[in-house]
């Protein structure tokens, strides 16, 4: 019989962390930076539209800013933490086969919706394309050249985020691979360190992000106040939050099926985990509700939950997938760019790869899409019309993913089931999470 009582009291313990006073402080702020930028856009006179332009674009830079070294710390650690021994080996290899197929197929399914939709493009006022260089017509060969790095500084600094990805990558798992010396952990605590450091920078970002919203509001009504007319975009909110919502409700429960799990019960069980992931907007914060819920609800053996969740957690983000999908090939169909069938696979893997690269990010599929596009001469305009209202996106996404997490680690539980005994011991291989 599922007991929710002491799930339920940690979800309210979880939510409870971030004081009331807080929470409804940060509500108003928000509230009132897009009350102040719609209000600001109506009016629209120059001298207000100069400032609101300037607040946009220094928001836009800031995001540029941060997101290339973020990314790339935080996938370095990522991989180095995942380490695996020969009691763990076959849950991990278990693990990172169904996150993988979760990942992917979200993006597939994002992929879909996007050709069947067709979201129209934006005026180029707003896309940034008006005021944008021709692209040079490059191949998918030069595309592949381009992203093997001949200098290791240089990606950094062109802002070549799959490039930066490719050498995280390799420095990631060569350190997962390297045999525990005191070498290898001041490498490890040095990365982590690092990481350390930009989190607190975003934190700032973040602290000051009603302002950026203020300004990027005051943009988008000015346009819409000029009779521009935005049904593309509306589109494009309806894959993106469409795909998400296909994957929560259609294919992973499918998957579950497959099997031979009742994803009813299973979605019974896991509800307070994702219930705070909701609100919250936070897989990392949720993980002492999910793992509670995992083990307490649905009887879910501890040797699994308690390695599979964190590693889930950190790399399983099947709503960023979705996202960085749909809103890079929206950019670059904006940007003129030809959407190909190839154009759309290609993007399947890069998606999944750098979903699974975002890991424990804030707002890290925003700050990736943008470092993606810029990498590619996209203007990245647009990015500042779906901020103000990336945090509904975000929330969902969050959900899915706390969903996505549970179905693995249930999953693996049933594929293991009767091959754990207690006298496995994998905690100590338990990775970092975010």
């Amino acid at each position: 019989m599922v007991n929710n009582n002491s799930v339920d009291k940690l979800s309210r313990n979880i939510l409870n962390n971030i004081p009331k006073k807080q929470r409804i402080k940060t509500a108003v702020f928000y509230v009132s930076a897009l009350i102040a930028g719609g209000i600001m856009g109506y009016i629209g006179t120059e001298s207000i539209m100069a400032v609101m332009n300037f607040i946009a674009s220094v928001f836009t830079r800031l995001f540029s800013f941060i997101a290339v070294p973020i990314i790339a710390l935080a996938l370095i650690t990522t991989l180095a933490k995942l380490g695996k021994d020969s009691k763990s080996g076959t849950i991990f290899r278990y693990t990172i086969f169904y996150t993988l197929l979760t990942t992917i197929v979200a993006a597939a399914v994002a992929a879909a919706l996007f050709v069947v939709l067709s979201p129209e493009n934006v005026p180029a006022e707003i896309s940034g394309a008006a005021d944008a260089p021709k692209a040079i017509p490059t191949t998918y060969l030069d595309h592949i050249l381009n992203v093997i790095p001949n200098n290791i500084l240089q990606p950094f600094v062109a802002g070549n985020v799959l490039s930066v990805l490719l050498i995280a990558a390799a420095i990631g798992m060569a350190l997962a691979i390297m045999p525990k010396t005191e070498q290898k952990e001041t490498v490890v605590k040095l990365f982590t360190g690092l990481q350390d450091i930009l989190f607190m920078i975003i934190h700032w970002i973040l602290a000051i992000l009603p302002i950026g919203i203020m300004g990027f509001t005051a943009q988008l009504v000015h346009e819409l106040e000029g009779g521009i007319l935005l049904d593309g975009l509306t589109t494009y909110f309806t894959v993106v939050v469409g795909a998400n919502l296909l994957q929560m409700f259609v294919v992973l429960p499918l998957i579950m099926l497959a099997r031979g799990l009742n994803p009813i019960v299973v979605a019974r069980g896991m509800l307070p985990a994702i219930t705070v992931a909701l609100f919250s907007k936070s897989s990392a914060g949720t993980l002492p509700v999910t793992i509670a819920s995992a083990e307490d609800n649905l009887g879910v053996n501890k040797k699994v939950s308690r390695f599979v969740l964190p590693i889930c957690t950190t790399i399983n983000m099947n709503g960023c997938a979705a996202f960085i999908l749909v809103t890079s090939l929206y950019l670059m169909q904006n940007a003129g760019f030809e959407i190909t069938a190839f154009t759309i696979i290609s993007w399947l893997f890069i998606s999944t790869i750098a979903a699974v690269g975002n890991a424990g990010v804030p707002m890290g599929c925003y700050f990736l899409t943008i470092s993606l596009m810029s990498s590619m001469n996209v203007p990245v305009a647009l990015m500042g019309v779906i901020l103000p209202v990336y945090a509904v996106i975000d929330m969902i996404e969050t959900a899915v993913n706390v969903w996505s997490d549970a179905t693995v680690a249930n999953i693996v539980n049933k594929r293991l089931e009767g091959r754990l005994d207690d006298t496995d011991d994998i905690n100590n291989a338990t990775p970092m999470h975010a």
